[in-house]
């Protein structure tokens, strides 16, 4: 079982290996060993008791890793915090969770109603400061991260080990349709999706892990710092993504494995400089990938993007490509199979009545697993999984999403499917990104209209784009408006948000 404990006993026994490359600086397991025994003992001397809150706002750095297992060597639960919310959105995720220390990145500081505010500077672990953090000034809070551990070092809690059952992430949910709520993802959720990556991609000590998803995300969460643990392999470290910088990363310190959302691949393609020569292992998920897609990144990088599919409920993967493998294409939807069920996972295709439906039928994704969470903070809990997905099951076993039940187009009474939509006009070669919605209709109800971003220098007007969908589309499927824009709303994880497009 991976928790704070048996998960560092593997790495202990090498503790000159190293654990993170943080841009160009080393951290070592025996480090991170040590600076997370100094930060337990700093939280107990804060009064932190087993089963308590500690949450964590903060961009993909080293402080990540340590304030994980210190947290869990002090018996307590992370509450990630995306850095990107503002005092008040932040506010309800520590209200709801009662989380009583917030480590936070400085300068976001301001109005954290909490017991303690642990800040903590980007430029801290650095021999050198990287371009992406020029300009970048320390401003140590009232209770800074080096000064507490600093203060603890060399001392050790004597918190009990976490049992497998308890709490080791208070994950929220993005709160599209209604209030946040915080999946409880149990150190035997963890252990088992930590254990899933590794063993379903072959990942071993030799690997070196890109760390592109957000470390606050579930799957930077599980599928970056998790994995790294239980592998143990290293990490590399970049603040915040930036493609070029990825790259360069990448090459420099020889990446052969990542999980990322697609568009950040798509990202990658648009760089005309770098290279991927050792990325063997790619996973995306997040989001539905356009067959497209996956084929420029190969002819450009060499490597195959595997899709995989998963939601904070199940831990991140509940279904993934395996890796001897390439996802089959659907020849109805032209949909990229998302894989199939892992290890001792359970999924199905249910109706509206909740009976399960024949093998090509679309209904809603329902998973069962070791990796599902028994629940919502404070709320009541469940042993199945409705993910609010659509999809279907071919014949042989591999599971395609549809999309979003709440994203279906209702065009004259015709069920259109935005990521259908979307794969179509990916096809172009100008089309960098694209989301599509359904928009008022005075005589069809609802019509479909694509948001497109295009390749820079692109002279390509929305009336070619409609042309190009007209004999790959059914009448009723095409977009009937298409915008450009510059750039595509995004989540932080990057996931394309098309509820912000919506009149």
């Amino acid at each position: 079982m991976l928790d704070a404990r048996t998960g560092l006993e593997l790495l202990r026994g090498a503790p000159e290996d190293i654990a993170l490359w943080y841009f160009e600086t080393a951290l070592t397991w025996g480090e991170v060993d040590r600076l997370s025994d100094a930060f337990a003992a700093g939280l107990a001397s804060l009064g932190v008791v087993p089963g308590d809150r500690i949450a964590v706002q903060l961009q993909n750095m080293p402080q990540w890793l340590l304030a994980l297992v210190g947290a869990w060597k002090a018996g307590a639960a992370v509450v990630p915090v995306n850095p990107m919310y503002t005092p008040r959105e932040r506010a309800v995720l520590l209200d709801d969770s009662g989380a009583r220390v917030l480590l936070v990145l400085e300068g976001l500081e301001d109005g954290a109603q909490v017991e303690h505010v642990i800040t903590t500077s980007p430029l801290d672990y650095l021999d050198e400061v990287p371009r992406q953090l020029a300009g970048v000034e320390r401003n140590t809070g009232e209770l800074d991260l080096n000064a507490l551990l600093a203060r603890h070092d060399g001392q050790r809690p004597d918190a009990p080990a976490p049992a497998p059952a308890d709490v080791a992430l208070l994950t929220y949910t993005s709160g599209t349709t209604g209030p946040p709520k915080g999946a409880m993802n149990t150190h035997a959720n963890v252990a088992f999706n930590a254990q899933t990556y590794r063993d379903w991609i072959g990942l071993t000590s030799d690997d070196i892990a890109l760390a592109i998803a957000p470390l606050f995300h579930i799957t930077g969460l599980v599928g970056h710092l998790a994995v790294g643990m239980l592998t143990p392999m290293p990490l590399v470290l970049a603040y915040r993504f930036d493609a070029a910088e990825t790259l360069r990363l990448a090459e420099r310190h020889g990446a052969t494995f990542t999980i990322a959302a697609i568009t950040a691949f798509i990202a990658l393609l648009r760089e005309e400089q770098g290279e991927l020569p050792k990325l063997t292992k790619a996973y995306s998920g997040g989001a539905p990938i356009a067959p497209a897609v996956v084929e420029a990144f190969e002819r450009r990088f060499g490597a195959y993007i595997h899709n995989i599919y998963g939601l904070t409920e199940t831990t991140s993967p509940s279904h993934a490509v395996p890796f001897s493998r390439r996802a089959p294409v659907d020849p109805s939807t032209g949909a990229l199979s998302v894989g199939v069920p892992v290890f001792d996972t359970v999924s199905r295709i249910v109706g509206e009545d909740g009976a399960e439906l024949p093998v090509g039928e679309i209904g809603e994704i329902v998973t069962r697993g070791p990796q599902v969470v028994p629940g919502y903070w404070r709320l009541d809990g469940f042993d199945e999984l409705a993910t609010g997905d659509v999809g279907f099951m071919d014949a042989d076993g591999w599971f395609y999403l549809v999309d979003r039940k709440k994203d279906q187009i209702n065009a004259a009474g015709y069920k259109v499917w935005p990521r259908e939509v979307e794969d179509v006009l990916y096809e172009h070669p100008d089309v960098v990104e694209v989301a599509v919605v359904g928009v008022p209709d005075e005589y069809r109800g609802e019509t479909v209209k694509a948001f497109v971003s295009l390749a820079s220098g692109s002279t390509v007007t929305p009336d070619e784009l409609i042309e190009f969908a007209r004999g790959r589309l059914a009448a009723f499927k095409r977009p009937r408006q298409v915008e450009l824009v510059d750039e595509l709303p995004k989540t932080a994880t990057g996931k394309i948000l098309r509820r912000a497009l919506r009149p």
